[in-house]
């Protein structure tokens, strides 16, 4: 009888973390911790990794592939990447929130490509490591300020994290750089932060920014964004501090008009066009 109480309370303590906060569902505890769940490519791009390497990846960092109710579970908050990559068991697959037509078929949901028996078919990989968030996460909160993994030490080399924001619908997203220093490279292709005004980093792309010059102020047109941070092999800097609000939707004067600010001021910028969802 005691062990059957002890069991309720637990089940209890779950199901009151279930329901809607400030208009995004949150499924338990557990679902929460699924946010550990994180996308990863080779520093020489994307569809690069065997299975070997793609478990290399995950343990080097102190985690482990993915499993496919974890990717599942992380999805369900608002994780969503347009690659495949690979999972526990040699599996492949893709989260994907926002259907549309050139990422999962118009499907939302996991896209599983299921177990491979080739295991030296090359792709990304997703892994799992819920005490490593530090570098990249899934953000529902109405406002966040995130940093570059050890801020305010310098960060790592070979670093890739990925933040994905997800607001209320109708809400959009301003995010203002605090502090900003990254490898100083006219063309920003060492270590660099890139910001895109969508789910993922396929499409959206709003710019790539480096050095130490703070970007200005940047307004989402919907109520993702998704910020990619990538450092390369050498040179390190202090890092960056980065801030986002939820803000209300326009008025309707100003409905049509696209708000979003880039830094075109910036000497180490390289500017991208910005897409409507």
């Amino acid at each position: 009888m005691i062990i059957l109480i002890y069991l309720f309370l637990l089940l209890w303590e779950e199901a009151h973390g279930w329901g809607y906060r400030n208009g995004i569902f949150h499924n338990s505890i557990w679902l929460e911790q699924a946010a550990g769940v994180y996308h990863r490519e080779a520093r020489s791009g994307r569809y690069k990794l065997t299975y070997a390497e793609a478990k290399a990846v995950c343990e080097y960092e102190g985690g482990r592939l993915a499993t496919y109710k974890q990717l599942e579970a992380a999805r369900k908050i608002g994780f969503h990447i347009c690659a495949a990559g690979w999972m526990a068991k040699g599996r492949v697959g893709y989260p994907i929130v926002k259907p549309g037509p050139n990422c999962g078929f118009g499907k939302i949901g996991i896209i599983d490509y299921g177990v491979r028996l080739n295991r030296s078919e090359r792709w990304d990989a997703y892994c799992y490591n819920p005490n490593a968030k530090e570098c990249g996460g899934v953000f529902t909160d109405p406002k966040r300020i995130f940093k570059s993994p050890g801020f305010p030490n310098e960060y790592d080399d070979n670093q890739i994290c990925y933040w994905h924001i997800r607001l209320k619908y109708g809400q959009r997203i301003q995010l203002s750089f605090l502090d900003f220093d990254l490898e100083d490279d006219p063309a920003c292709l060492a270590d660099y932060v890139e910001v895109y005004d969508s789910y993922d980093d396929i499409h959206g792309f709003v710019g790539r920014y480096c050095g130490d010059e703070l970007p200005e102020d940047i307004t989402s047109t919907g109520n993702v964004m998704t910020l990619k941070f990538l450092s390369d092999a050498s040179v390190t800097a202090g890092g960056f501090q980065i801030k986002y609000v939820a803000v209300d939707p326009l008025s309707k004067s100003n409905q049509g008009k696209n708000t979003s600010t880039t830094s075109t001021g910036n000497k180490n910028f390289l500017a991208g066009r910005f897409s409507h969802l």
